[in-house]
């Protein structure tokens, strides 16, 4: 099996599960660090030609990450394409079960670990917060989105959790009632010298990694996301 990967988080998964299988990833694959594949750019502008040269069994992708276009070219090539779209926590872990056993034949230890820490229902005080992912304009975590039932799992309510859009535009003065802003570090790189003055109720710099990828890292996630959120 050759593998060319279109999704960061899924890219992290088959290299730390059986990593021989992978050829091929994007430029923002960047988990784990010692990874050394063949670049085939961007998520949003894979490059074709490249993928094509490496004549992989399967490419894997994202409905939201990854553009159709790019996606039904690969497909007119001859290329199996292999979809995820969790929106929810479960569906992730189910999905990965999924690609995981068809792909390397295994389930790993480490997508075990993740369900026995995301299976503990969260019993303490729960939070509002407004979810940033982009400015200029400024962007939001909307209706039916994994990294919203993420922090639900922890605590924290999206404010725009019944938008009709997944990803509103909001005015950071007229935001709803809310009690935190929860700022992580991707697709936008908020820090904290960009993104907290903008809020008036207390800002937390969260790792966009923990919050949005689907992966070895919903191992630490909890944890991870939790104490930045204290």
């Amino acid at each position: 099996m050759r593998v060319v990967s279109l999704v960061p988080s899924l890219t992290e998964s088959i290299a730390v599960t059986h990593a021989p299988l992978l050829v091929g990833a994007t430029d923002w694959c960047t988990h784990p660090a010692e990874l050394d594949v063949v670049r085939v750019r961007g998520t949003k502008n894979p490059d074709l030609e490249r993928i094509e040269e490496l004549a992989p069994d399967v490419v894997i992708a994202n409905a939201e990450e990854n553009r159709a276009v790019d996606l039904d070219a690969l497909r007119a090539r001859g290329f199996r394409v292999w979809m995820t779209s969790p929106s929810t926590v479960d569906e992730a872990l189910d999905q990965l079960d999924e690609l995981l056993t068809a792909i390397t034949g295994d389930i790993p230890p480490w997508l075990h670990d993740a369900r026995a820490v995301w299976s503990t229902p969260y019993s303490g005080p729960r939070r509002r917060a407004v979810v940033p992912i982009w400015r200029r304009p400024w962007m939001a975590l909307g209706r039916d989105t994994f990294a919203g039932d993420l922090l639900r799992r922890i605590g924290i309510d999206n404010v725009f959790a019944d938008s009709p859009e997944r990803y509103p535009r909001f005015d950071p003065e007229t935001l709803p009632e809310y009690d935190v802003a929860v700022l992580p570090d991707e697709p936008y790189a908020f820090a904290p010298d960009d993104g907290p003055e903008a809020f008036q109720q207390p800002a937390k710099c969260v790792s966009g990694r923990h919050l949005t990828w689907y992966g070895p890292s919903l191992v630490e996630a909890r944890a991870v996301l939790s104490g930045q959120l204290a």
